[in-house]
């Protein structure tokens, strides 16, 4: 990331003009002893001055509090423990030389000792960190100001968002992402920097992130590098994720990822403006197909998927996901198809080619989608329709095809639920008998029905003597007003029981 060198105490130990000298050997110190963030310079000659100090800063005495037996390495101890990240010592002060049993201290603990000479006073030690600070303070600002500049040029090319978020991974030195509301890496930069699997989680994660609304940057971690995902859009409409390979980012690199966030939103809405004036347009032209007639279809989209095709329908769907999903296999792939929204849901039309796709599309985002049979365009409508129909059927979340309902049952296509109500007030008065008498009218006709109205392979199957039963098929059929001697009879009444709910 492009900066200015963080203030350190190895960049104090190297102003010349301060004349500060190492007493430890660097060799002995914790690697990065000497390197890491100072926030400040203070000084005092208390025996225990870590109340008043916080975390991170170097501390300058003149040893005063020696002059007193004391323990030195109980004193070195409470300073690293409060975070002293290196001790300077005023000599010639008040005691000439630096007393051996601090510096001994000093290495025990790893604390970095410096040599304060009389001709610095504290106070300009003090005074040339607070300067570094503000240098580096004065670095981080321009280079932000340079890296938007450069951002809001680069969001002026052809491609402007793409090449923002090159930018942008070159500006911060890491590798950046942009994702869809699909889960899709748009672009990235480096392009090569990041494992395809790693990716992969990453697009997972993206898609929870979004379904679950956060807009807060979040990091996490994936084999062991770690990432900082940024939402792009406003709560209630996000558009995607910008993601970081970075853990920390600092207020102006943060300054710089927001303004490519609000970039990157506006020129996802512009899309989506465009994307909603397509919408209505397309909802239109599947109105003409519903005709059957594609004509104004290939007219204004230079072209359909070729036939024979499927049409599937996907209810309570998101559907910009969707589109996106497509738009992109569309690119990768050349994979024709055609989407349009309408109040049923989200209807596509595909070769049937490309049929596989519907699966994976079912499992991706967790939806159940109904699948008509292969048609051509003359027959679209019907089309439409069987997929409705696959759609309606109860089961689990995937893509339903019409030829495996059908194959099943009529009586399922009939299990409306007008079907079921007036199927369940017929069998009411045999139902509240057996509630009543604890008789069991209902599963014998039922028994009855399925050993083909055979009533000795029934009754055996019902442990009762075959007159038991019939005696039972005339209770029931007398309290249901239905004559079981017939075949139409007998095929209301086992439309009944498989239609009533148990």
């Amino acid at each position: 990331m492009a900066a200015a060198e963080e203030p350190t105490l190895r960049a104090l130990l190297h102003r010349r003009d301060l004349g500060l000298t190492l007493v430890s050997h660097e060799d002995d110190l914790p690697e990065g002893a000497l390197d890491r963030s100072l926030r400040w310079v203070h000084s005092s000659d208390l025996e225990d001055p870590t109340p008043f100090l916080s975390e991170d800063l170097a501390l300058l005495t003149t040893g005063r509090q020696f002059d007193e037996p004391g323990d030195i390495g109980a004193y070195v101890a409470r300073l690293a423990d409060r975070g002293v990240l290196g001790l300077g010592f005023g000599t010639e002060v008040h005691r000439s030389g630096i007393p051996e049993e601090l510096v001994h201290a000093c290495a025990a603990k790893g604390m970095p000792l410096f040599e304060v000479p009389y001709r610095t006073p504290f106070i300009a030690v003090a005074r040339a960190h607070s300067e570094a600070i503000a240098a580096q303070a004065y670095a981080r600002r321009s280079w932000a100001l340079d890296t938007q500049r450069a951002l809001a040029l680069a969001a002026l090319r052809p491609h402007g968002l793409d090449a923002t978020i090159a930018e942008l991974g070159r500006r911060l030195d890491v590798w950046a992402g942009m994702f869809d509301a699909a889960g899709a890496l748009l672009s990235s930069h480096p392009r090569d920097a990041v494992e395809t699997g790693v990716l992969d989680d990453l697009g997972e994660r993206v898609i929870e992130i979004l379904a679950r609304g956060l807009e807060a940057g979040q990091s996490l971690t994936l084999d062991d590098r770690t990432f900082t995902l940024f939402t792009v859009g406003r709560g209630g409409h996000l558009r995607g994720v910008i993601a970081l390979a970075i853990d920390v980012l600092d207020a102006e690199a943060r300054s710089v990822v927001t303004s490519v966030i609000a970039m990157a939103g506006l020129a996802m809405e512009q899309s989506e403006q465009l994307a909603r004036s397509r919408r209505r347009l397309h909802d239109q032209l599947l109105g003409s197909l519903l005709t059957d007639d594609p004509g104004l279809a290939r007219r204004v989209l230079g072209g359909l998927p070729p036939a024979p095709m499927l049409v599937a329908v996907a209810a309570d769907a998101p559907a910009g996901t969707l589109t996106d999903w497509w738009e992109r296999h569309r690119s990768e792939h050349g994979t024709p198809f055609f989407l349009a929204e309408s109040e049923e849901g989200v209807t596509l039309c595909l070769s049937e080619a490309d049929e596989n796709l519907l699966d994976e599309v079912a499992v991706r985002f967790g939806i159940r989608i109904g699948v008509s049979d292969p048609e051509g365009y003359d027959a679209f409508s019907r089309a439409h329709a069987q997929a409705l129909t696959a759609l309606r059927q109860q089961g689990e979340r995937g893509a339903v095809r019409y030829a495996d309902t059908v194959g099943s049952s009529i009586l399922t296509a009939l299990a409306t639920d007008e079907a079921r109500l007036v199927a369940e007030s017929r069998l009411a008065p045999l139902r509240e008998h057996d509630a009543r008498t604890g008789a069991d009218l209902e599963r014998s006709l039922r028994t009855w029905l399925e050993h083909d109205a055979r009533a000795e392979s029934a009754a055996a199957a019902l442990g009762v003597h075959r007159h038991t039963l019939r005696s039972r098929i005339a209770q029931a059929g007398g309290m249901l007003g239905i004559d079981l001697s017939s075949f139409p009879a007998r095929a209301e009444l086992w439309t009944l029981l498989q239609t009533a709910r148990d």
